[in-house]
C-alpha cells in the first residue's frame, strides 16, 4: 500500500544507477520499482525540469533497450516541494471521472501550487533545450484561421486538420490561451505553450498519433522529448502516480506507451522549428518525407483504453489475454519494441 509521506521523501535527486535497476523491478511487477520510477518522474516534473532528459532517457533505455544510464547535468536548479504542493498533487491524483479536458485543466492548475522559483527554473530549462530554439527568436504566433485551413485542397495538411477539428468538435487551439493566462509567462514558456496548444493536433497527424486515450498519453511523452514541455512532464507524473497507487497492473502498459513515444520524440527532427503555416497545402506523406518524420509505432493497440472501458466482453477478454502476454514477457526481462 502506498505510504504518501514516504513517497514524498523519495522525490529528490535520484541515483541514476538505482533508477535503471528500479525499471527492472517494475517490469517484474515490484512495488519498489514503480515507487522509484514515479518519484524520479515527479522530481523532474515539479522540481527540476533540467533533469527530465536524463531521467527519461535512463528509464526508456532500461525499459526498451540497452539499459544505458544517462548522467544528470551538473549544477541543477531545484525548486522546493512544499506541503501546499503535495496537498494539490494528491487532490488531482484522487480525482475521479476525468475526461480529456478536465484532466488537462486539473494538471495545468498544479502549476499554481509549485514554488514561485519554479517558473524561472522552468524558463531556464526551456531556453537550454535543443528543441526549443524557436522560442528564443520567434514572436508569439497569432491564432490559426479556420477559414484558411478550409481553403486548402483535399488531402493536404490544412484540409485534414480542418476536417479533424470540425468533425470532432475540437477547439482549434485545445485551450484558450488568455483564459489560462499564458501571456503572463516569460518568453520561452509563453511561446512553447502557445505553439504546443496551436500545433498539438498537427503533430498528431504528421507524427502518426491517433486521438485515442492511449495515444494522448503517448503524444505527451513525444512532446516532452521534443521540447522539454513541462506541462507534459506534470501530466505524465500524475498518470504514473495514479497507476502506481490504484492500478499497478496497468503500470507496465503505461510505461510502454510513454517510453516508446519518448524515444520517438528523441529520434524525430525538431517539430517546433518547422513553419507549419507554410505547409498547409502539402499532403502529410510528403511532409513526413520532407522532414524525415517517422510514423509512431507501438506494440500496443491504439484504442487500448477505449477497448478496456467500452468494448464487448469477448473483445475485452481477448485484449486481456494479449496484455497478459505482454506482461509475462516484461517479467521475463524481454524488451518490447514497436513493429
Amino acid at each position: 500500500m502506498l505510504d504518501r509521506a514516504k513517497f514524498q521523501q523519495l522525490v529528490v535527486q535520484p541515483d541514476m544507477q538505482a533508477l535503471a535497476a528500479a525499471v527492472v523491478l517494475a517490469k517484474q511487477g515490484r512495488f519498489e520499482g514503480r515507487e522509484v520510477i514515479t518519484a524520479a518522474m515527479a522530481w523532474a516534473a515539479y522540481a527540476c525540469p533540467a533533469a527530465t532528459t536524463a531521467i527519461y532517457d535512463t528509464i526508456a533505455n532500461s525499459w526498451l533497450g540497452n539499459g544505458d544510464v544517462a548522467p544528470l547535468p551538473a549544477d541543477l536548479e531545484v525548486a522546493p516541494l512544499e506541503d501546499s504542493f503535495w496537498e494539490a498533487f494528491w487532490t488531482v491524483v484522487d480525482g475521479q471521472d476525468y475526461d480529456a479536458i478536465s484532466i488537462t485543466v486539473a494538471v495545468a492548475a498544479l502549476a499554481g501550487a509549485l514554488h514561485p522559483s519554479m517558473e524561472q527554473i522552468s524558463e531556464n530549462a526551456a531556453r537550454a533545450h535543443p528543441g526549443a530554439a524557436a522560442a528564443l527568436i520567434n514572436a508569439v504566433p497569432g491564432r490559426t484561421d479556420i477559414d484558411v485551413l478550409a481553403a486548402n485542397p483535399e488531402g493536404s495538411l490544412g484540409r485534414t486538420l480542418y476536417r479533424m477539428v470540425v468533425d470532432n468538435g475540437y477547439d482549434l487551439e485545445v485551450l484558450d490561451r488568455e483564459a489560462i493566462q499564458l501571456g503572463e509567462l516569460p518568453q520561452a514558456l509563453q511561446y512553447l505553450n502557445v505553439r504546443i496548444l496551436q500545433m498539438h493536433d498537427v503533430w498528431h497527424l504528421v507524427a502518426g498519433y491517433s486521438t485515442s486515450g492511449s495515444h494522448e498519453i503517448a503524444i505527451s511523452a513525444f512532446q516532452l522529448a521534443q521540447f522539454g514541455h513541462n506541462y507534459s512532464a506534470m501530466f505524465l507524473g500524475v498518470g504514473a502516480m495514479m497507476s502506481h497507487a490504484s492500478q499497478p497492473r496497468a503500470f507496465p502498459i503505461l510505461m510502454q506507451l510513454m517510453m516508446e513515444a519518448w524515444q520517438h520524440g528523441r529520434q524525430t527532427p525538431v517539430m517546433m522549428d518547422i513553419e507549419w503555416e507554410q505547409e498547409w497545402a502539402t499532403d502529410i506523406p510528403a511532409l513526413r518525407q520532407k522532414y524525415a518524420i517517422e510514423h509512431y509505432r507501438s506494440v500496443l493497440p491504439q484504442d487500448l483504453l477505449e477497448t478496456a472501458t467500452e468494448a464487448s466482453f469477448w473483445r475485452k477478454l481477448g485484449l486481456g489475454l494479449k496484455m497478459a502476454r505482454y506482461s509475462r514477457r516484461l517479467r521475463r526481462g524481454g524488451y518490447l519494441r514497436a513493429a
